[in-house]
């Protein structure tokens, strides 16, 4: 790997998750006028698969899915519509830094949840990351509970652990090639979503995306862009250097909240955030001790 590799890559990683983070506030703009979270996830499922097919023809990518990756790949799908849905209907209630706290939960979710599927032992390190994220969570949304709306707290937390199983499936499923992947997962969100948005009644026509055409553009052109930036940088980069760089998302999500929406946030939630990001950023560094040379991550063809 040459330095100038590695340097595009974080280059790309940092573009991916302010992307991201952009993403959400864009989102919320949206909810304001109507266009709920599950029907924008519908939607730019239908660009992804559109613009995947393309690229798959293009390319002349396979896109045949390893046959003992099926039932994985099903449940890859399902978290992933849930992580879309739940995380853009989140900010439909409550505040997109309190969203974007609950969800990035989800990294000591796994922590906590390794030692029963990964049979790793749960360390007093990683327990003091834990504490220290649990409390920066309560700073957030304690201040401010009172005015918090208890299903936009629901969704974001339902979003951080359907990431979470997210990432346990797809350390299990590496045999189907990234341009299947992709097509396949975003196939299987797409009736996903859809059912959900059905039983929900937040099913709506295309038209309800002209109500708030520039906000749902960028929601939806932050979300490809950053799936395919983020693609690029995993392989050029090693896991942990990924790891460390996306903890920038939560720090941009509140950065544009405040600059965009104007939305304030108090000392004492501003810590609670900072406690938050500060512990995750600990348990990529754990990691990074743990490993003498953490290799690249792979990407199949």
């Amino acid at each position: 790997m040459t330095r100038s590799s590695h340097s595009t890559g974080l280059l790309f990683a940092i573009g991916s998750a302010s992307l991201y983070g952009v993403n959400i506030v864009f989102a919320r703009m949206a909810s304001f006028v109507g266009a709920s979270g599950s029907a924008i996830v519908v939607y730019r499922v239908l660009l992804m698969l559109a613009l995947v097919a393309i690229v798959a023809v293009a390319a002349r990518r396979s896109l045949a899915m390893a046959r003992e990756e099926r039932g994985k790949m099903l449940m890859l799908g399902i978290s992933t519509a849930f992580v879309g849905i739940c995380y853009l209907s989140s900010v439909a209630f409550i505040p997109v830094t309190v969203a974007v706290v609950v969800f990035y939960t989800f990294p000591i979710l796994i922590v906590l949840a390794s030692p029963f599927v990964e049979k790793t032992p749960l360390t007093p390190a990683l327990i003091g990351v834990v504490v220290i994220a649990t409390l920066g969570v309560c700073l957030v949304v304690g201040p401010a509970f009172s005015g918090l709306d208890w299903r936009g707290l629901a969704l974001a937390f339902g979003a951080s652990v359907a990431t979470a199983i997210q990432f346990f499936i797809a350390a299990r499923c590496n045999k189907t090639g990234v341009v299947a992947k992709v097509f396949w997962i975003h196939l299987i969100v797409l009736p996903t979503s859809l059912l959900i948005s059905l039983v929900t009644g937040q099913l709506a026509p295309p038209s309800i995306l002209a109500l708030a055409p520039f906000a749902v553009a960028m929601t939806i052109g932050g979300y490809i862009a950053g799936f395919v930036l983020q693609f690029l940088a995993l392989g050029r980069i090693t896991a942990v250097a990924a790891g460390i760089i996306y903890c920038t998302e939560p720090v941009v999500a509140s950065l544009a909240s405040a600059l965009i929406l104007s939305e304030a946030l108090s000392p004492v939630q501003i810590a609670g955030g900072a406690l938050v990001l500060a512990a995750i950023i600990t348990n990529v560094l754990l990691e990074q001790r743990s490993l003498k040379d953490a290799p690249l991550v792979p990407i199949a063809d």
